[in-house]
């Protein structure tokens, strides 16, 4: 028997093909949901009680991590968790962790979206151990083709490698769509040039998003902004700059459309930027927000000037007090987020003024800066001061940068 936990756009049509071939499948949805063919269970625990494949498809790590610890107590000896989510290989290593020994653990996520997904024709990125995937393979591959990445964890990670290029060549093309009408160019004669080129595929895929008709959901724009942040590395200045972008997005309200939407969202803002637009006040959703007596970043023409950035979490308490190397962290992943809702890296600084309580602690701030900046670095100016304005703050970091492409 095998159970099947999560029931959302993916999970309801993979369950259905389960039945079609043959499987007892046993269902539960937090929302509760029924599926023909299958017996509905009222929690993780009584859905995984009899089953010897354990099946997720869930939102993100935590929702995939409380699940999972709401059925752990259930799970018989010698059963195997498939997990199919987009969660990546911590989180992953995370899992291990919740389950019992005895209990196998397959990472699987899937390339595809909800037709793919209803015939059967997904490509499953599998990792886990040989004994592991060989207990689940044939059902796997009642979803698509199988590509066995690895060990354990391969599979997430091949799956975020995919996404951080995919994902950003779609940005750039609605970015490249923006640029072509800011020079007069007609957007449906520039997808019909691109149609003949590898960017192909993606340029036939957008002509909605250009229009007036909104794309048929099947890869939501949240869902790649999550996809992007787990896939977050600091050599990834590209797909940083997509992650801004479809934050940007999401604040703009279009986090539940299809990713396509972005084209919209590029064109939009860059029509507000022309001349004599004078100074716009930021404040991406990607980062806490102020205390309403500053913006966290202002734009005036093609001058981006982000406000001193602190370790400070969403409810204002401080993130690593007495570590350095872990306020740094926050802050440098803070000012990240503000360059990039602006399609910015940290290539795009010119300068960067940092305030620091104790100059001995500069080695390591040094350390992970040169984690975020790794080409040639901005003129910089570092200052000791007595202290920041909470107790408990070891440094902040403010920067301006030359936005790409703004008049």
């Amino acid at each position: 028997m095998i159970a099947f936990l999560g029931l959302g756009r993916m999970g309801a049509p993979m369950a259905r093909r389960l039945v079609a071939a043959g499987h007892k499948v046993t269902v539960w949805n937090r929302t509760p949901r029924a599926v023909e063919g299958t017996v509905t269970a009222a929690s993780p625990a009584e859905a995984v009680a009899d089953a010897g494949l354990v099946v997720t498809v869930l939102r993100d790590p935590a929702a995939v991590e409380r699940v999972l610890a709401e059925a752990a107590p259930g799970l018989r000896e010698g059963a195997v968790v498939v997990e199919m989510s987009t969660i990546g290989p911590e989180a992953v290593a995370r899992l291990r962790g919740l389950l019992p020994a005895g209990v196998g653990l397959v990472d699987a996520p899937v390339l595809g979206s909800v037709e793919p997904a209803r015939d059967g024709t997904l490509t499953v990125l599998a990792g886990g151990t040989p004994e592991d995937l060989e207990r689940c393979r044939r059902v796997l591959g009642v979803f698509g083709t199988v590509r066995e990445a690895g060990g354990p964890g391969a599979g997430a990670a091949l799956k975020l490698a995919v996404m951080s290029a995919l994902v950003p060549a779609q940005v750039l093309l609605a970015e490249a769509l923006a640029y072509g009408e800011a020079l007069g160019v007609e957007a449906g004669t520039l997808l019909e040039v691109l149609g003949g080129t590898p960017l192909g595929a993606l340029a036939g895929r957008v002509r909605p998003a250009i229009g007036d008709r909104l794309a048929e959901r099947r890869y939501g724009l949240d869902l790649a902004a999550k996809d992007l942040e787990l896939a977050a590395h600091p050599v990834q200045t590209l797909a940083a700059a997509a992650r801004g972008r479809l934050e940007g997005a999401v604040s703009a309200g279009l986090g539940g459309e299809d990713l396509t939407a972005v084209f919209r969202h590029v064109a939009e803002t860059g029509r507000s930027h022309t001349p004599g637009a004078g100074v716009r006040r930021l404040n991406p959703a990607s980062v806490p927000a102020t205390n309403g007596l500053y913006s966290h970043a202002t734009l005036a023409g093609n001058l981006l000037s982000v406000s001193g950035q602190v370790a400070l979490d969403a409810d204002g308490n401080v993130v690593g007090e007495g570590d350095m190397t872990r306020q740094a962290e926050h802050v440098m992943e803070s000012l990240a987020r503000i360059l990039a809702d602006q399609g910015c890296t940290f290539d795009d600084v010119t300068h960067i003024r940092t305030f620091v309580t104790d100059m001995s602690l500069l080695p390591e701030y040094g350390a992970v800066r040169r984690r975020f900046i790794t080409g040639e670095p901005p003129a910089s100016t570092t200052v000791e001061v007595a202290r920041l304005f909470r107790p408990g703050l070891l440094i902040e970091a403010e920067v301006t940068a030359v936005v790409p492409g703004a008049p």
